[in-house]
């Protein structure tokens, strides 16, 4: 694996971490447990699931966070928020349930598709649609986790075969 692969991972799980301790409600608490899986496809038998540090440029990686309520109480209004780490590419349309929203920089989300504006040639400026692989972060509006309760989110990313942008980082 590249050491920027392992980089990247662990500033997933470092990053899903801190986000856990934002989750703590009055009353209620919960957690999220996240998972990296390399995707290998089989003849005949779809595919099977490796750990993610045996990952190469190229690879589909499946990433899936586990929200967990353990409290006595439901959670309202709660967001769930998967990064996509530095060296991937996320793979349009894979996230599960569909994601809703996106983010470049993880501080604004917007709806998906993300669009910006775009000068063109000529001066005009028009809207046009972010490539998802752009896409750093991913949220979905889980609202309501009940007590004891516990949702998953997943979607899927590519191990870049190129070097880092600066856009990744």
């Amino acid at each position: 694996m590249h050491r920027w692969m392992k980089r990247s991972l662990v500033t997933a799980f470092t990053v899903t971490a801190s986000l856990a301790s934002v989750f703590a409600f009055a009353g209620s608490s919960v957690t999220i447990a996240l998972t990296a899986d390399r995707l290998v496809e089989t003849q005949g038998h779809g595919e099977s699931r490796e750990p993610a540090e045996k990952a190469k440029p190229g690879d589909v990686i499946e990433y899936r966070a586990t929200y967990r309520n353990q409290s006595d109480s439901g959670v309202k209004k709660l967001d769930a928020t998967l990064p996509i780490p530095a060296g991937t590419e996320y793979l349009a349309k894979s996230a599960v349930p569909a994601a809703n929203q996106a983010s470049l920089d993880g501080h604004t989300f917007e709806s998906i598709p993300l669009m910006r504006k775009v000068k063109l040639d000529d001066g005009r400026e028009v809207m046009r649609e972010v490539p998802a692989a752009e896409y750093r972060f991913l949220r979905w509006s889980l609202g309501t986790l009940g007590a004891h309760g516990q949702q998953s989110v997943r979607a899927r990313v590519r191990v870049s075969t190129g070097p880092v942008s600066a856009a990744q980082r």
